[in-house]
């Protein structure tokens, strides 16, 4: 019994430990956000990050026309918003560290050596695919939509609904630009074979555009832009994916040579 209660002790304080560790990372990632947040609020400014993230719409609107705002208090939240979320991506790499510094310990010697590389590269494709959004997409989605509206309408735009309707479009142009990342951590996890994957190429051009025409705007401009990347995203995953294969079991041995110290 007094074997049986220190173990369990022991467990108890490992838990705890990892607790504390976690609020210690949870904490160390949430101020470099609200640093980070600090100093673009200051310089240079909610209002001009705003701006910037406004120009697709501004460019398609006619000259002198600009954005409104409904709400008594949209005019200060929504830069705040959009200052928050730029804070978040300037401090991501942080934040992953943070993340990886946790789990690593944890993590057997073949994981570590696949995690890191996903970790930067996923954050680079998504932000790739969020750049892609910005500068392609949103400049002719706006310009097509200007062209087609009626002569006898004058656009005026709410910025609080020009701010949902952005980060709905980041986020899924940045998820569709993690379809490599997702296709080689299938094949080298030995969830589904490379062939499997390749034989499903017809279902992933139907699902692709099915999915474009569930998130993105009712036309064809936007759901063609976010379509067609994710069956080439597809198609460069299947790429990578032929460079890795799932390792024999005898890699499955922990960094540090002990299986206690996975959390």
């Amino acid at each position: 019994m007094t074997q049986d209660a220190s173990q369990e002790d022991g467990q108890q304080e490992s838990f705890i430990s990892h607790l504390v560790e976690l609020r210690t990372r949870l904490l160390r990632a949430v101020g470099a956000v609200v640093v980070v947040f600090i100093i673009l609020f200051i310089y240079p400014g909610a209002s001009a990050i705003y701006d910037v993230l406004a120009q697709p719409m501004l460019a398609s609107l006619p000259q002198g026309t600009r954005m409104i705002a409904t709400g008594v208090i949209t005019p200060f939240m929504v830069p705040v918003k959009v200052t928050m979320m730029a804070a978040f991506i300037v401090a991501l790499p942080v934040v992953l560290y943070q993340a990886w510094a946790f789990v690593a310990p944890g993590l057997y010697k073949h994981e570590k050596r696949l995690a890191l590389p996903l970790i930067i590269s996923s954050t680079l494709l998504f932000i790739a695919g969020m750049a892609f959004c910005y500068f392609v997409v949103f400049r002719t989605v706006f310009h097509f939509i200007a062209t087609f509206a009626p002569q006898s309408i004058t656009p005026a735009p709410d910025i609080e609904a020009y701010l949902s309707f952005v980060m709905t479009m980041f986020m899924a142009f940045g998820i569709t630009f993690e379809v490599p990342v997702a296709v080689v951590l299938l094949v080298r996890m030995g969830v589904v074979e490379l062939s499997k994957l390749k034989s499903a190429r017809g279902y992933v051009v139907v699902g692709a555009f099915i999915i474009a025409a569930v998130v993105t705007p009712p036309d064809v401009v936007s759901q063609f832009m976010l379509a067609v990347p994710l069956c080439l995203l597809y198609e460069i995953g299947l790429i990578c994916a032929r460079m890795v294969t799932p390792k024999p079991g005898a890699e499955d041995a922990p960094a540090d040579g002990s299986l206690t110290e996975r959390h």
